[in-house]
């Protein structure tokens, strides 16, 4: 694909990370192990457990070291990633059914604990959350480290790359990405991944280009291809024209030149041109994420979602455990508010230790988040306890996730006074003003909104699940993704349902998920009367310079108009209209 015989091609894919690259490929395709099923010697069992076992204990080592190695060179919240990999290695669970699989199989170790991992990966795979779905790239990244160590490989991954090459591979783990010293990759494109990968995580933090779902483009390029990466608008131009060079060279000055005007206002208040107030805040995974979301300017956190404490344990964190990491939020980022969501757990996403794969036959619409809260009283008070504890320390609010109804917000409620009632007899402090409210995600709720909102402090709506479950659009399915759209005016209908049953009772609705940080919706979702915006924080400066820069009063325009539309894609045409005339200037 030589430039000076090839003509220019231009590929789409998904922005990851901000900047311009223009160089050769290294493709990088990763070599499958083979891993025979082969049997295990008799009386050799015991033998094959304890060399699992050394293996284990080599392979945390390793990932212990690159830890370190990460730390020192890209810093504490990078270095995190590798938390979960350790996890899954010290997980007695997965190794016990390893084991027992060995032993009921007759088969090799190796095998056993390849089959094994791979059913976690593929339980993982098909959750619908973003976030929880990187899970599986952490079990398949730290499971080829094992199995490379177990078949006695161990050089892999991208520790000799040539210097200066743009990457393209199917994927990139974390441990691909951690080899990588900054100078060394010009940008990384992938076929598969998302903003919220980890290996995006890593690009970010070494501050190169990424473009990721670009599908099959591994199948369209070669080592030494020429080609230029847009990380900006997620575009990939192979053998790029002099033209095409000049255009971006310019492109690239112009960025920078944004981005300093962009962070020169992230301490501001957000506040439109015209005066209206809009609270934006972050989404969080963990109690470490505090001063990372302050430096992008958050003004509190939206949405802490605990099931992170769940997953990342052996077992379920104890009500001293969860208390520590809800006050140390809290204290952190006080005086703003906090707004810690009870357990969104359940069926695919139920720990039995680390990782379960016993699934219900369709987990999102069973047993889960405040359903199966309720049905595990003991779990779910402990949990408040260290809620209700940790809100003296900070502007804690509590959250609900998943309520269907008054009757379920009803018995939350009173499994909350029964853990006030116990905090009261030991005589231990806590707020109880506490705020307590309701993620509407579920079409009844949003139906019976006004209902909730006599018995609720404030709302947050989850977009995600909301469109999904109102269109009945599974988005994690390719085949249908498509009809997943947030324009549709039935999504816009029931957002502003929701927004004037809660401003009737006097409470704020916010606004999470990640059409909630998209510039080109977020003026619609304004103007229905959403209060407040939780987001990932990357995206808050951005946003943030946008509200800035326009007037209220153009937003509920724009939103007055598209509600006398029809259709989905008129409607998202409209905004882009807007967004071109409005927006674009301030932070394309």
């Amino acid at each position: 694909m030589g430039s000076d015989i090839q003509p220019e091609q231009v590929f789409k894919g998904i922005a990851a990370s901000p900047g311009v690259a223009h160089g050769k490929v290294y493709l990088f395709v990763p070599k499958e192990l083979e891993i025979p099923g082969t049997p295990v010697e008799k009386g050799g069992e015991e033998r094959e457990v304890e060399r699992f076992e050394k293996k284990l204990m080599e392979t945390r080592q390793q990932v212990l070291k690159l830890q370190k190695e990460v730390a020192e060179r890209l810093g504490e919240d990078e270095a995190r990633i590798f938390d979960a990999h350790l996890l899954v290695l010290e997980d007695r669970a997965l190794i016990e059914e390893t084991i027992r699989e060995m032993r009921e199989s007759g088969r090799n170790i190796t095998y056993c604990f390849h089959q094994v991992a791979q059913r976690y990966i593929d339980a993982f795979a098909h959750i619908d959350d973003e976030y929880l779905r990187e899970r599986a790239n952490d079990i398949r990244d730290v499971s080829k480290r094992m199995l490379h160590n177990l078949v006695g490989d161990t050089q892999y991954g991208l520790a000799r790359l040539v210097s200066e090459r743009v990457i393209v591979a199917r994927d990139i783990s974390p441990s691909d990405t951690a080899n990588i010293e900054k100078g060394r990759v010009l940008a990384l494109i992938t076929d598969a991944g998302s903003k919220t990968s980890h290996a995006v995580i890593m690009a970010r933090s070494i501050q190169v280009p990424a473009v990721v779902g670009m599908r099959n483009i591994t199948k369209l390029l070669s080592n030494g291809d020429d080609i230029l990466v847009d990380g900006y608008d997620g575009q990939v131009v192979v053998n790029p024209s002099e033209k095409t060079l000049f255009r971006y060279g310019k492109l690239q000055e112009e960025k920078r030149s944004l981005e300093k005007k962009i962070l020169s206002q992230i301490r501001r208040t957000t506040k439109t041109r015209d005066g209206a107030t809009i609270s934006l805040m972050a989404n969080i995974e963990g109690a470490g994420e505090a001063e990372r979301i302050r430096r992008y300017g958050a003004e509190g956190v939206g949405l802490f979602r605990t099931e992170y404490l769940f997953l990342n344990a052996p077992e379920f964190p104890s009500e001293e455990e969860q208390y520590e990491a809800y006050k140390k939020v809290a204290e952190e980022m006080a005086p703003d508010p906090v707004i810690i969501r009870t357990l969104d757990l359940g069926g695919d996403k139920f720990p039995n230790s680390l990782y379960r794969t016993d699934t219900e036959a369709n987990p999102f619409l069973g047993l889960r988040a405040i359903r199966l809260c309720l049905e595990n009283t003991e779990l779910f008070k402990t949990q408040l306890r260290a809620i209700l504890r940790a809100s003296v320390g900070g502007n804690i609010k509590l959250m609900y996730p998943m309520i269907s109804g008054a009757g379920e917000l009803d018995r939350a409620n009173g499994i909350l006074q029964e853990a006030r009632g116990e905090l009261d007899q030991k005589k231990i402090a806590y707020d109880n003003s506490m705020p307590v409210g309701a993620m509407i995600e579920i079409p009844s709720a949003a139906v019976t909104a006004d209902i909730l909102a006599r018995k609720c402090d404030f709302f947050s709506i989850g977009t995600n699940d909301l469109i999904q479950y109102l269109l009945a659009i599974d988005r994690i399915n390719e085949r249908i993704a498509h009809l997943y759209e947030p324009t549709h005016p039935a999504v816009l209908r029931m957002i502003q349902t929701i927004v004037q049953a809660a401003h009737r009772e006097n409470i704020r609705v916010g606004l999470c998920g990640e059409i909630a940080g998209d510039p080109v919706l977020v003026p619609i979702f304004l103007g229905l009367g959403v209060d407040e915006l939780s987001i990932v924080a990357s995206g808050l400066p951005a946003i943030k310079y946008m509200l800035r820069n326009i007037d209220f009063a153009d937003m509920k325009e724009l939103t007055d108009e598209v509600l006398k539309q029809e259709d989905p894609k008129a409607i998202f045409a409209t905004a882009e209209a807007f967004y071109k005339k409005h927006v674009s200037h301030l932070i394309a």
